[in-house]
């Protein structure tokens, strides 16, 4: 097995490979006064089983395309030098929440994406909590392993939920799937009933409305699931939804952190509780002492890492995924 990360995610990479016991594999990616560059691996990979890690985020210093573009022109490289077998491990996948048309001539760009991946000669594709999984999954032609969060959270919240009732809410109807999913999965670790809640949410114009809470949440301890924070402004509506129907305290759960625009506001706003992200997506746009008050990031590097060392050995990744294999 060898295991490449980019240079852009080589922190979250080295916790992976530690997780695995074993060293990345190295690699050279050179930039050109011109703005093109060139990356290829500097071990030989020829007939291996080659992982390459990338997370399409962006930040000042790169942004998403350009992420992208390093991460097609990587794996043609490793295939190109004859690896057996190829998986791209996006811990964040750019683009999947444009996944369907909501106007006339909309691009699906999820599935654009999964086209420029195959491209390369991709045997697989890794990522976790997609924006719609089924969307995402049918956008691909080969193998796609959407690993979850639900063990992850549901471990980390157990202690924290106290004795008192606990409701788990989406802030929006399309992740009612996904907050089902973590309360069956956190609700035998609590050894007690688990309530529901989903918060009503229309998007126009890049306006959301929608006021409409349904479940009961007075006197409980709500757990806000959601796939990713951008602004932060749809789990802070939800907030505050649970909190003006007697909720006793809010917590926000996502897997992936972008915090864009006004998200130090969002995240210090007292209505929420805490913040719990993975570090697929290091906070790097919030401020500092933001991010160490107000934020508490998962580890989703262990999860990754056994995914991997499943999928070299040709394994299950049944209870790892989101939904069937």
């Amino acid at each position: 097995m060898k295991l490449f990360s980019l240079n852009a995610s080589r922190p979250f990479g080295e916790k992976v490979a530690q997780a695995l016991g074993i060293s990345l594999a190295e690699h050279e990616e050179r930039d050109f006064k011109d703005g093109e560059h060139k990356a290829r691996p500097l071990e030989s990979v020829r007939g291996e089983d080659v992982y390459v890690l990338q997370s399409l985020n962006g930040d000042p210093e790169q942004g998403v395309n350009e992420r992208l573009c390093r991460l097609l022109f990587f794996l043609g490289a490793v295939r190109d030098a004859g690896a057996q077998r190829v998986t791209a491990v996006i811990p964040y996948m750019a683009y999947a929440r444009k996944d369907r048309r909501t106007k006339s001539r909309d691009p699906l760009s999820s599935r654009y994406l999964a086209m420029l991946l195959e491209a390369m000669g991709i045997d697989a594709v890794m990522t976790l909590d997609v924006h719609n999984p089924a969307a995402f999954q049918n956008a691909f032609r080969c193998p796609t392993h959407t690993l979850d969060t639900r063990r992850l959270f549901a471990d980390y919240m157990r202690e924290r939920c106290g004795d008192g009732p606990v409701v788990v809410a989406s802030p929006d109807p399309g992740g009612v799937k996904r907050a089902q999913g973590f309360r069956e999965m956190l609700e035998p670790m609590l050894d007690r009933e688990i309530g529901a809640a989903y918060m009503e949410k229309r998007r126009s114009e890049g306006k959301v409305s929608g006021t409409l809470l349904t479940g009961g949440v007075e006197g409980a301890t709500v757990l806000v699931v959601d796939d990713l924070i951008s602004s932060g402004g749809t789990l802070l509506r939800a907030a505050q939804a649970c909190l003006d129907r007697g909720a006793k305290v809010v917590y926000g759960l996502a897997a992936h952190g972008l915090f864009v625009g006004d998200a130090d506001r969002v995240v210090s706003d007292p209505q929420l509780s805490k913040l719990i992200v993975t570090d697929t997506v290091p906070p790097t746009r919030l401020d500092a002492e933001v991010a160490s008050q107000h934020l508490e990031v998962v580890s989703a590097a262990p999860l990754f890492a056994e995914a991997i060392r499943r999928a070299h050995e040709n394994g299950s990744l049944t209870e790892l995924l989101g939904g069937p294999a």
